[in-house]
């Protein structure tokens, strides 16, 4: 019993720097913003009352859920395909799925953001192609809107995706595979019946995973996007920084951090931690 104590006391004095750490880095300024969306410009609700509302508000959360869940859904699909070729893949396929996959983690966001720029502008690389082969006539639009927002954080957040995918894939006893292979399952039979369902607990973090980030990106739809997309992100950098009404953006970030809480709690309920990695 003594020992048991000694070993959680250690293990408190081990963590109690990390927690203190993030008890003042993160805990103390935001209740500092809480504080502002309960104090600017008057004490009261009417900031909170403002969020339900204001339509130009309601609109922008509006877009950015709609927004996050088209770019969850493309980007765990994207690194499903991918982590199957990496987990189940012969030799050289991994490797070439590893380098894709950790290649965009050397490229910052911001450069990465003005690559779609190029290939997607009206004058970019994939309109003047079209255009010099004759398949269109005009370009098309496929930046400054919701498409190219969705297309660059897809891009970007698609590695994020892939870890929790891998790992669950990763546990998987292949012996269950060749079972349903002898009892004279397809392979696609096998991959959707089998294959997918265990694989679940990944698809569940992942899609959490992505959506989370996806929920606070700024730098990709504020570049993408041209300012006819805007997200929550820069909307609070919109009421902060040009306004300025700081309440409103106070309040707006108290509700985002409150709905990614949420959600990390829905993660780790429905996923174990050693799955996402």
């Amino acid at each position: 019993m003594t020992r048991h104590l000694s070993n959680r006391t250690g293990a408190a004095l081990t963590i109690a720097p990390l927690l203190l750490f993030l008890a003042v880095a993160y805990a103390w300024p935001f209740l500092g913003v809480v504080k502002w969306s309960f104090t600017l410009p008057e004490p009261g609700f009417g900031q909170y009352r403002t969020l339900v509302a204001d339509p130009l508000v309601q609109s922008v959360f509006l877009r950015t859920m709609r927004i996050c869940i088209a770019v969850t859904l493309a980007s765990v699909i994207g690194a499903y395909a991918i982590a199957v070729v990496w987990v189940r893949g012969t030799p050289t396929q991994r490797m070439l799925a590893e380098f894709c996959i950790l290649v965009p983690f050397w490229i910052s966001v911001l450069t990465r953001a003005f690559g779609w720029v190029a290939l997607l502008s009206n004058r970019g690389l994939i309109n003047t192609w079209l255009q010099s082969a004759g398949i269109i006539s005009e370009p098309l639009a496929l930046v400054r809107n919701e498409l190219g927002v969705i297309i660059g954080m897809t891009h970007f957040l698609i590695p994020f995706a892939v870890f929790p995918l891998a790992s669950a894939m990763r546990s998987l006893d292949d012996r269950v595979l060749l079972a349903a292979r002898g009892l004279g399952a397809s392979r696609t039979r096998t991959f959707w019946t089998v294959f997918v369902p265990m694989t679940a607990s990944g698809i569940i973090g992942s899609a959490l995973i992505v959506f989370v980030f996806a929920l606070g990106f700024f730098v990709t739809p504020a570049i993408l996007g041209g300012g006819r997309s805007v997200m929550v992100a820069e909307l609070v950098y919109l009421r902060i920084f040009q306004s300025p009404d700081w309440g409103l953006g106070a309040a707006i970030s108290v509700v985002l951090v409150l709905f990614v809480g949420l959600l990390m709690a829905l993660l780790f309920r429905y996923v174990r931690p050693k799955q996402l990695v």
